[in-house]
């Protein structure tokens, strides 16, 4: 069996067991976190950084997190709400005057984090390079009519969440995305995640492994639908090899593009579980992480084409909330138990082939630490 590496309060022993089990089984390399009242109890990670089982996964590798990444690019719209520099009912226009065209005056920036606004396409791109340009992109949606009236509906925003968002935040604050991250969100918190990785980070990174018998050319794609077929989605596709080249990890694509391991997703998503604070520094008010767990919208996504439960930014199962990432990562914060857990890996699994439990059955197992 694979070493398990790391810290894990005698309580959390279920966590190392089940960790222990995915490495045996599924995973390659992974690394596994929980926080309580916004401090680490569980800090592991174990297995290989590479398809060759030839690099070890140490305790500072980064892995590309896919869609686990909206729930960062959410905070920072919330931590905005909770300076007074942001209104979570005012329209998107207010802020960013040329979206307005094409019917969007009614878009509300709570309809943009609760994937109601109506665009959940990037109409007329074709390739992946295409994402790279951000003016383009944002202006491209500045400039798209919403598929649906804004607020009456809710369609998984998988791309365009993170340049709406973006762009609001650019618009507010004079920098991008992953700028103002990293300095309002992850400085503060000496939190390892990135959005627009470096080059000096390289070496650290754990390139995904497509799913078993398939691959780098396996793409992201929609669920199938109850008749079988799947929605229709205009855009580049994404590959295995994008997510793994260097143009992406440079790239800001907001909901999409992070790179860190499950130690820094726990700890700043912990902030939200905790009342706004983390390892003693505050980034929210109590009131300020309030809109995380508040539904906006609850029924069947069209783009998912399953039940859904949206709050502003995140996914809500129960009395947790969160989302996670294509291939497997995940984060799931619950604010009545102050507990938040993080699962990062680089194995994918193709779920239309093969059920993928690895995060959730580390999720339960931190649950049961808590009786």
């Amino acid at each position: 069996m694979t070493d398990v590496k790391g810290q894990c309060e005698p309580q959390f022993a279920a966590v190392r067991a089940a960790f222990a089990a995915s490495l045996g089984k599924d995973d390659v390399g992974a690394s596994v976190a929980v926080c309580l009242d916004g401090e680490p109890v569980v800090d592991i990670w174990g297995g290989y950084a590479d398809a060759d089982r030839s690099a070890s996964w140490e305790r500072d590798t980064l892995a590309g997190v896919n869609s686990t990444t909206k729930n960062m690019t959410a905070l920072c719209a919330l931590v905005l709400a909770d300076r007074g520099q942001l209104d979570l009912s005012a329209p998107v226009a207010a802020y960013w005057p040329e979206f307005a065209a094409a019917g969007k005056e009614t878009v509300l920036v709570r309809h943009v984090l609760s994937h109601t606004a109506g665009l959940p396409d990037l109409a007329g791109l074709t390739a992946i390079e295409d994402l790279y340009d951000w003016q383009s992109v944002t202006a491209g949606l500045a400039a798209q009519a919403p598929e649906w009236e804004p607020g009456t509906a809710a369609g998984y925003h998988a791309l365009t969440f993170g340049f709406l968002i973006g762009e609001i935040v650019r618009r507010v604050t004079g920098r991008s995305l992953g700028e103002f991250f990293a300095e309002e969100v992850a400085e503060p918190l000496d939190a390892d995640f990135h959005i627009g990785l470096t080059a000096e980070n390289d070496h650290r990174v754990a390139p995904l492994i497509p799913p078993p018998s398939l691959n780098d050319t396996y793409a992201s794609s929609t669920p199938h639908g109850p008749d079988g077929t799947r929605r229709e989605v205009t855009g580049p596709a994404i590959r295995v090899k994008d997510v793994n080249s260097v143009a992406w990890r440079r790239a800001q694509i907001p909901a999409v593009s992070g790179f860190g391991n499950a130690r820094s997703v726990a700890l700043v998503q912990s902030v939200l579980a905790n009342r706004g604070t983390a390892g003693g520094v505050r980034l929210l008010s109590p009131r300020g992480c309030e809109p995380a767990r508040q539904e906006v919208f609850r029924g069947v996504d069209r783009v998912l084409r399953t039940p859904v439960c949206w709050t502003m930014g995140f996914g809500k199962f129960g009395n947790t909330f969160g989302w996670g990432g294509w291939g497997g990562s995940l984060v799931a914060s619950d604010p009545d138990s102050r507990m938040t857990v993080a699962y990062v890996m680089n194995q994918m699994i193709d779920r239309e082939q093969q059920g993928d439990d690895r995060g959730m059955e580390i999720v339960m197992a931190a649950y049961s630490g808590l009786r």
